[in-house]
C-alpha cells in the first residue's frame, strides 16, 4: 500500500474548514464527501469553497460561472 503524502497534500489543499480532520488525506476526504453526494473543496473555486456548500448543484453552478 502506498504511503499517505498528507504533508505534501496539505500544501495544495484549498479547504478552509478548520475543524476538518481529513485535510491532506485526499482518499478519506473524497470518500467522506461522495458518501454525502458532495464533492471536496478542491473541486470548487476559492469563492464557492468558502460557502462550505459542497453539493453537486453548487459545483455545477460554480463551474458554469467560470470562476
Amino acid at each position: 500500500m502506498a504511503e499517505c503524502k498528507q504533508e505534501k497534500n496539505l500544501k495544495n489543499c484549498p479547504c478552509t474548514y478548520e475543524p476538518c480532520s481529513r485535510k491532506g488525506i485526499c482518499c478519506e476526504c473524497i470518500s467522506y464527501h461522495l458518501a454525502s453526494n458532495e464533492l471536496p473543496a478542491c473541486c470548487f473555486s476559492k469563492e464557492a469553497e468558502r460557502t462550505y456548500d459542497r453539493s453537486i448543484e453548487k459545483f455545477i453552478e460554480d463551474y458554469k460561472s467560470g470562476k
